[in-house]
């Protein structure tokens, strides 16, 4: 899938060759939908709201600075949020895994890793999301639940929908997989209840801004410096995440001068993938950190990053988030008490 990525976002002949593949897969895709809609396959309404933060397309969107957000907005106004995800790239010999932010993140998952440092809130991770957030609800006083992605994942029933679209790539050639970058028909957007825009905002979309934060030290995060800092200097950036040009760009406009070294998203980091040979500062994403903290020297950075979403989103969403809490099922028990 990899090396399809850059045939989605040019032109060229090998999309237009698996044409008919994408037309199979959407058929798939909506058929699916459908089986659920209808009852067909199974769905599983929890106790408390549930919030997806998802995405339609394949790659890096900007999602889990978004997660990171919620659950903050969240706790602001009072709630007790808990988060369940995927557990992608974890090995766990058994699901669902509870995740703390001492988890392995080659068992869990280093999504998950990161969220549970950022968020400080109960989490749950497994590939059937229905179990891992019951087993949130077992063993937490959680109030609310925020799916990390999930978008997707129909037997969870969801009360609101947020979808994180890439402001720059967009959609690529606009085809579902294998021709190109879309889980689901672009039409699906339609039916979310919010959708992020990250960088500029199109027709009824939310833009958000990734505001790079202050680079640490992997050997001891307490340990930083400002990234005005670095300004000029050379420096080694490594990233395995979905999008790596993303994070090469925000250290570029900061003004480093960055030696680019892309890995596969999830990737399983080594030391010897940081060893440069000549003692330059080497900077990484947050993601990526969570993994090479174990061999970790003392020239490695990580830089966290924060999201900004416009703040009609924050006020759309306080409301759903409300108008849904309070029609939720645990509420309505309580009040026929």
């Amino acid at each position: 899938m990899k090396g399809l990525e850059a045939h989605w976002y040019r032109p060229g002949p090998l999309p237009v060759l698996l044409l008919p593949l994408s037309a199979l897969y959407c058929l798939v895709v909506l058929a699916r939908r459908a089986a659920y809609r209808v009852g067909l396959l199974p769905r599983f309404r929890l106790p408390v709201p549930v919030i997806i933060v998802g995405n339609i397309t394949v790659g890096g969107t900007g999602k889990t600075p978004l997660v990171i957000w919620v659950t903050g907005f969240l706790k602001a106004r009072g709630y007790r949020p808990g988060i369940v995800s995927r557990g992608y790239g974890g090995r766990a010999s058994s699901w669902p895994q509870q995740v703390r932010a001492d988890s392995d993140p080659y068992v869990v998952g280093d999504e998950a890793v990161l969220l549970a440092r950022r968020c400080d809130c109960p989490m749950a991770v497994g590939p059937d999301r229905v179990s891992a957030a019951r087993a949130l609800l077992e063993y937490s006083d959680c109030d609310i639940l925020v799916s990390d992605d999930g978008l997707q994942h129909y037997p969870l029933e969801r009360d609101i929908e947020i979808a994180v679209v890439d402001g720059v790539r967009r959609f690529g050639n606009g085809h579902c997989l294998p021709a190109g970058p879309l889980r689901e028909p672009r039409r699906r957007l339609e039916e979310v209840d919010l959708v992020v825009s990250n960088g500029p905002g199109g027709r009824l979309e939310y833009p958000m801004r990734i505001r790079p934060g202050v680079p640490r030290r992997l050997d001891d995060p307490g340990q930083s410096q400002p990234l005005e800092v670095f300004h000029g200097v050379t420096v080694h950036a490594v990233a395995g995440i979905g999008h790596p040009e993303r994070f090469f760009d925000v250290l570029r406009r900061a003004g480093l001068q960055v030696q680019a070294h892309p890995f596969p998203d999830h990737h399983r980091f080594s030391a010897g993938d940081l060893d440069f040979g000549d003692g330059a500062p080497v900077f990484m994403t947050e993601k990526d950190a969570v993994k090479c903290q174990r061999f970790a020297a003392g020239h490695h950075w990580y830089l966290p990053v924060d999201a900004e979403p416009d703040e009609r989103f924050a006020a759309r969403l306080g409301a759903l988030v409300d108008a849904r809490r309070g029609n939720s099922p645990a509420d309505a028990e309580a009040a026929g008490r």
